[in-house]
């Protein structure tokens, strides 16, 4: 759900942002989401803001999502180092 919704949001500002063919709006929103970069080169001012946004948020994305992906591989991870020391309880 997460990444229909941003793609949805790519695609729909660079269509109506930046001016571009649906298909190449949608490749471009696909590039900028998966880190490998802007395909086609924007004219206009709001386009080149709302990419600038994108991409933003678009890290930020995806560093959440890797963040809850591997958390609980680092948790258990994190377990498996844990030493139980337990404290004397005597009086």
């Amino acid at each position: 759900m997460v990444l229909i919704f941003s793609i949805g949001i790519g695609t729909a500002g660079y269509h109506f942002w930046g001016e571009l063919a649906w298909i190449d709006a949608f490749l471009n929103a696909s590039m900028i989401l998966t880190g490998m970069g802007p395909v086609d080169h924007l004219m206009t001012n709001q386009g080149k803001l709302f990419a600038a946004f994108y991409a933003l948020f678009s890290g930020i994305s995806f560093l959440t999502f890797a963040a809850v992906l591997f958390a609980p591989i680092y948790h258990r991870f994190l377990h498996k180092l844990h030493l139980n020391i337990e404290e004397d309880k005597s009086d």
